[in-house]
């Protein structure tokens, strides 16, 4: 919400958060039956993102005009001290002409591009009541160290109107980044 209160703020938009559950299960009661141009999740489940993946494909077919077209999903997904930022086109989105630049029109879902790493892990969704319990499943600072630099990667796309950029991969225990270029 701080990002999207920032984004108003700054550009003078009306934007709104949706901070409820985004899934196939309840998407008809979501505001809009769910339609948004820019969808951002943060899971750390592989059921959660096959799921998010068959929701953002019902929107597709709900939002024929502009102002609702499904346009970008942002995933920021984690492990216990690693994770990633990829940035996604759910549908083509015909971008304008650049004599500098080669624009690219579709970035793959994360659920396509990575099926085959996705559907060898299995989910352990079990929650946790104390902090030392969660501590020993997510190091404490993995997903707020995810959640700036995926909020700075739409920040850089918002501000220069484009990324060279459509994610990263980031390792906490090591202190490593490596970006996604767009192809």
């Amino acid at each position: 919400m701080a990002l999207i209160n920032r984004t108003n703020h700054f550009f003078r938009t009306n934007w709104k958060a949706v901070t409820e559950q985004f899934s196939t299960a309840n998407l008809k009661s979501l505001p809009k039956l769910g339609r948004a141009n820019i969808y951002i999740s943060f899971v750390d489940t592989v059921s959660a993102r096959l799921d998010i993946t068959t929701a953002l494909h019902d929107c597709i077919g709900n939002s024929n005009f502009e102002r609702t077209k499904s346009l970008y999903w942002l995933h920021i997904g984690n492990a216990k001290n690693t994770g990633q930022a990829i940035l996604s086109t759910i549908r083509e989105t015909k971008q304008p002409n650049s004599n500098l630049y080669r624009t690219v029109c579709n970035l793959p879902l994360v659920t396509e591009e990575f099926r085959e790493l996705f559907e060898a892990q299995t989910d352990n969704n079990e929650p946790s009541c104390s902090l030392a319990e969660a501590l020993k499943k997510q190091d404490l600072f993995i997903k707020s160290t995810l959640a700036n630099m995926g909020a700075f990667l739409l920040w850089k796309l918002f501000r220069e109107g484009m990324t060279q950029h459509r994610g990263f991969f980031f390792n906490l225990a090591n202190f490593r980044s490596q970006p996604i270029m767009v192809d």
